[in-house]
């Protein structure tokens, strides 16, 4: 594609905040065979080499776009402008208290000086977007989507570790946080859904950030409370009848191109996948545990094809080129 002059746009001016999609599905797939491994009583092989790989991964992404907000901040401006791409920011500090999660095990430091800086960013970017959601800017209905939810599942995410590395005040008040705007949001949301337009073919895939909000509510609730009490068994079933939801729309997502937002489906699989194997650990329950593994294997299996299709995407141009 090219521009009225006939040169070739920068692809740098043109590379997509959504991108960190990709580290919420990574490190989700970290944090799920890790889960997975726990079960299984085997070693942490598989998920010390994809949390590697993820660390490469988000060095990557950070230099890019660090690189795009030096040399071109006006595009950054407009992404933030942007009434859909507005919503993927917090992508960048969800990353962050992933990693701070995935590392606390084996790295306690290192994972609490990054998950603070992921609490300090998901605390600005959430306050950010909700302030620009209820300011002068008028957003219509087909604006709305579910990955509006993405703010609010950051801050959902904040107890994983906080409860580990001791922050319990601040770890409740972000989930108070995030379970009010996903109780807001989900409200919304399904209205858009049901009784405006379908949502656009780029962000049909994001209907599987329905399954995120309350399989990590339900983790971060077991976290901070230490047992698997009726409204955790609320939240981790409502995760479950979301993800039946989504699949009976698993029919039109085959027939869709690819875009990056498809890395939208992974991270909820991963955390119905660690919420099931939690509620399997906490009331020794063998079909919780086997529906552990077969979201594991599925989500590993997605993550592949994912991987693969966007490095095609990459070396053909299909990505960071003018919408």
């Amino acid at each position: 594609m090219v521009d009225m002059s006939g040169a070739e746009p920068d692809r740098l001016e043109n590379f997509p905040v959504t991108f960190f999609a990709v580290m919420m599905g990574l490190l989700g797939l970290t944090l799920s065979i890790a889960a997975a491994e726990t079960a299984a009583g085997s070693s942490a092989g598989i998920s010390q080499f994809m949390l590697g790989a993820a660390v490469a991964v988000f060095a990557v992404l950070v230099f890019f776009y660090g690189l795009k907000v030096f040399r071109h901040p006006g595009a950054v401006r407009a992404e933030w402008n942007h009434p859909v791409r507005i919503a993927f920011f917090p992508t960048i500090s969800i990353s962050l208290l992933l990693l701070g999660t995935a590392l606390a095990p084996n790295a306690p430091g290192a994972a609490y000086v990054i998950w603070s800086i992921g609490v300090a960013a998901q605390a600005m970017l959430s306050l950010s977007v909700v302030a620009n959601w209820i300011g002068h800017r008028t957003f219509q209905a087909i604006h709305l989507s579910p990955a509006w939810f993405i703010p609010a599942v950051g801050n959902v995410l904040v107890p994983l570790a906080g409860v580990r590395f001791g922050v319990i005040e601040l770890s409740w008040l972000f989930f108070s946080a995030g379970l009010l705007f996903w109780v807001v949001l989900l409200t919304l949301v399904m209205n858009r859904l049901i009784f405006h337009e379908p949502l656009p073919a780029r962000l049909m895939p994001t209907l599987v950030i329905l399954i995120a909000p309350p399989a990590v509510a339900f983790v971060a609730w077991v976290r901070l409370t230490g047992e698997v009490d009726a409204f955790a068994r609320v939240l981790i079933n409502s995760g479950y009848v979301f993800a039946l939801i989504v699949l009976t729309q698993a029919p039109r997502f085959f027939r869709l191109p690819f875009a990056l937002s498809w890395w939208a489906l992974t991270f909820p699989v991963a955390a119905l996948s660690v919420a099931s194997f939690l509620f399997a650990q906490e009331t020794g329950s063998a079909g919780h545990r086997l529906i552990g593994f077969a979201l594991t294997a599925c989500l590993a299996l997605a993550v592949a094809t994912l991987v693969v299709r966007t490095a095609q995407a990459i070396r053909a141009k299909e990505i960071c080129r003018p919408e």
